[in-house]
């Protein structure tokens, strides 16, 4: 049966409308990867690799020193003891979020593609992050030294070490912490990066009393901090 070119014609549209709806395929992180062993060691610049990385909570995205202790207020992490868990979930902001264990094959971590790929928003946001890192020996006058995109805090062992605002590229040593101890065996790093909008990521070392990165110490997301 011969069909008329008008048919034809809705015929094309519907199916272009239909296709239209269909949601674009989530491209993937291609510098993440789920992590492998226990432990991972810091690469020979002394860049840790291995993170915990919660969900991005919504926040309003503005960078000034009030507005990321604003926004640490809106989104606190909840305090508990020990590291979070991969698969745990938490409520920041009315959002159920979850924590996923990472590996990054690059010196720093991407956010912006963590989120896309779990079509989470990458704009106005508050990623909180954190990672043990296990020392052989005591080490006295070291510093943490990160970059990030854009604002950020960052603790150690509980301790606030770190604060850079407004927007901002990852800058390798952009932030170095006064001199530190760290304990032999674990010490925690917590951190929270607020991005407004663009690409965002974030990578972090220590340096030792000369100022050369540490490369002697090992990553890991299990287990309880001690």
């Amino acid at each position: 049966m011969r069909r008329h070119p008008f048919a034809i014609l809705v015929t094309a549209s519907f199916i272009g409308a239909v296709g239209a709806t269909e949601p674009a395929p989530v491209p993937p992180a291609p510098s993440l990867e789920q992590p492998r062993g226990l432990a991972r060691p810091v690469d020979s610049r002394g860049f840790i690799h291995r993170w915990l990385v919660l969900e991005p909570a919504p926040v309003p995205g503005r960078l000034t020193e009030g507005a990321v202790r604003a926004a640490l207020a809106a989104a606190p992490l909840p305090e508990k003891p020990g590291l979070p868990r991969e698969g745990e979930t938490v409520t920041l902001a009315n959002d159920v979020l979850t924590w996923h264990a990472l590996d990054s094959t690059n010196y720093n971590l991407n956010l912006f593609h963590f989120a896309r790929a779990n079509s989470k928003p990458t704009s106005n946001v508050l990623f909180w992050i954190v990672t043990t890192v296990d020392s052989p020996q005591e080490m006295h006058d070291v510093r943490l030294a990160i970059g990030s995109n854009a604002a950020s805090r960052w603790w150690l062992n509980g301790e606030l070490v770190i604060a850079l605002n407004d927007d901002r590229q990852t800058v390798i040593d952009d932030g170095v912490s006064r001199r530190l101890t760290l304990r032999r065996g674990r010490n925690v790093i917590r951190a929270a990066v607020i991005n407004g909008g663009g690409a965002t990521d974030f990578c972090a070392r220590f340096l030792d009393a000369d100022d050369k990165p540490v490369t002697t110490l090992t990553a890991s997301t299990s287990g309880d901090s001690r």
